[in-house]
């Protein structure tokens, strides 16, 4: 059964594009089908995954506005999983889609008719809380949230929270937290413990035990358009991203 993560975090430079990316990339090679969606207009996940967002003629807008046809628009990365790409068309998509009369559920209705060729699909939300990132919560079996180990963190977490309770009052009873990610993760800095403490105090099994530590080649990557996977196999960064695949796949099996 397929299975649908949003990636989200309403606070920026989380971590969340490069969790996105790296966990395809590494559930690909668990030989897993995956299908990236970015939702994000900087199209960053694009770029990341090996995809060249200026050079594509359709994306997720197309897809998700013009209603063209899914095999026409979505691309295969470099690291094996699929992607439908996105780019600065994405930005006139929240027009469109406030115009709908079933918005929330656009994306929803789109994926029902491909998700069956896949494992995972994984979401990439923009970093606020807008018309697309709903899509993606109502359209998703769980969310995945990124987070550093920081206090401002847990202020955006308790947002983002609150949102999902939202959601899955008013239209996707099923939606679940699939796990807290720690990146950027230090172990040297005394709040960085503090706050990790904290998380599994208050959250339990639903903070995942690979922790994402900070890594100049996880850093490097993305200039380079490649997954960590492929840019730097035997790095730490990889190695956590290798980790967190296989511990969601557990998750999902238990």
């Amino acid at each position: 059964m397929t299975r649908i993560i949003a990636v989200a975090n309403q606070k920026g430079g989380v971590g969340k594009t490069t969790t996105t990316v790296n966990l395809a990339a590494a559930l690909a090679a668990l030989n897993e089908r995956v299908l990236l969606v970015d939702l994000d207009p900087q199209g960053n996940a694009t770029m990341g995954s090996g995809i060249d967002k200026g050079a594509s003629a359709a994306s997720s807008y197309h897809w998700l506005v013009r209603e063209q046809d899914f095999a026409r628009v979505v691309q295969t990365s470099p690291a094996h999983f699929d992607v439908m790409p996105s780019n600065i068309d994405l930005t006139a998509a929240e027009v469109s889609l406030l115009q709908h009369q079933q918005r929330e559920f656009v994306m929803r209705e789109l994926l029902a008719k491909v998700v069956s060729k896949y494992d995972y699909v994984l979401v990439d939300c923009p970093p606020s809380l807008n018309i697309l990132t709903v899509n993606a919560l109502v359209a998703a079996n769980s969310v995945l949230i990124p987070m550093q180990c920081e206090y401002y963190a847990l202020e955006g977490l308790s947002a983002l929270l609150d949102t999902v309770d939202g959601i899955r009052e008013q239209a996707n009873p099923q939606l679940k937290i699939e796990g807290l990610l720690r990146t950027m993760y230090d172990p040297r800095n005394g709040l960085t413990r503090d706050v990790s403490r904290q998380l599994i105090h208050y959250f339990g099994d639903q903070v995942f035990r690979t922790v994402v530590p900070r890594n100049v080649r996880l850093a490097e990557a993305p200039s380079h358009g490649l997954p960590i996977l492929l840019y730097d196999r035997g790095s730490r960064g990889s190695l956590a991203y290798q980790a967190l695949a296989a511990e969601v796949r557990k998750r999902n099996a238990e």
